[in-house]
């Protein structure tokens, strides 16, 4: 076995550190530096979102709408964990506005199918665009192994529920 290796394995890692024992203040500073990035990661989609009245509510129903076209509303809900209310006070803007469209449901009328429109999926561009950009110079300066890492301690981070969740979005995205 490679000392790189071993050492992977003992869990110690950046400056020596023991990585599997972390001490609250390693914790702490963990904490917030997903504060900080999470700043960092809305920060451009929000100012592109201010210029239009909308909100961080406005760009998660269009991510998730243009990550699954045709999903109902109630999947919607499940997927963003908010209130009918919520969603329906952005749904009813994003529709009025010309970005969402609602079709009634073919085999169950009751149902609702959101789907993006040219202007929704411009928008949705622009917004990921940003964050893609973001994302990709992190992950290259990073590299490979704090890739793969990041995402590890990411999906462990995740409620079971959340984990299906975002296991289902990355089959509809392959």
């Amino acid at each position: 076995m490679t000392e790189g290796r071993s050492s992977s394995r003992s869990g110690q890692g950046f400056g020596g550190e023991n990585l599997l024992f972390l001490t609250d203040e390693q914790l702490r500073q963990g904490i917030e530096a997903m504060f900080f990035a999470y700043r960092g990661f809305t920060a451009d989609p929000d100012r592109i979102l201010a210029e239009m009245s909308y909100g961080r509510a406005h760009h998660r129903a269009i991510h998730f709408i243009n990550r699954a076209p045709g999903t109902t509303v109630n999947n919607l809900l499940t997927l963003l964990g908010v209130t009918k209310q919520s969603l329906n006070r952005v749904l009813r803007t994003l529709i009025s506005d010309g970005l969402v469209e609602s079709r009634v449901g073919v085999s169950d009328k009751r149902e609702r199918h959101l789907h993006l429109t040219d202007a929704g999926r411009t928008l949705e561009s622009k917004l990921s665009d940003a964050q893609r950009a973001r994302m990709r110079a992190a992950y290259k300066d990073a590299g490979p192994e704090a890739v793969q890492g990041f995402k590890k301690v990411l999906e462990t981070m995740m409620d079971a529920d959340m984990r299906r969740a975002y296991a289902n979005l990355r089959e509809i995205g392959s």
